[in-house]
């Protein structure tokens, strides 16, 4: 029974960050409800803030690699490329201004 509650409550929570105290209600309800014991309801309360940190790290490495097409796409340059190029004008201008 545990197995099930547990699949359910981790395919319901998808991409959403649970909070401590949320997570803690959430625990509370459940063994009310379930008639759970202390224990299944802490394991259930960990497995479920690991999975919403996993899913949260997912969706935010999935946001940055969107940024980083967006911006392949307009032509802007990374913070490193642009560094690169910084030196590279300042290497110039001192070969330059040595003529």
């Amino acid at each position: 029974m545990l197995e099930i509650i547990e699949k359910t409550l981790l395919t319901a929570l998808g991409a959403a960050s649970l909070s401590q105290k949320k997570a803690e209600e959430l625990a509370q309800d459940l063994k009310q409800r379930f008639n759970l014991s202390e224990e299944e309801g802490k394991s259930l309360v960990s497995k479920l803030k690991k999975n919403a940190a996993e899913k949260q790290d997912a969706l935010e490495e999935q946001a940055m690699d969107e940024v980083k097409k967006a911006c392949d796409r307009i032509g802007l340059v990374s913070r490193e490329e642009f560094t690169l190029l910084c030196e590279r004008v300042s290497q110039l201008e001192k070969s330059q201004s040595g003529n």
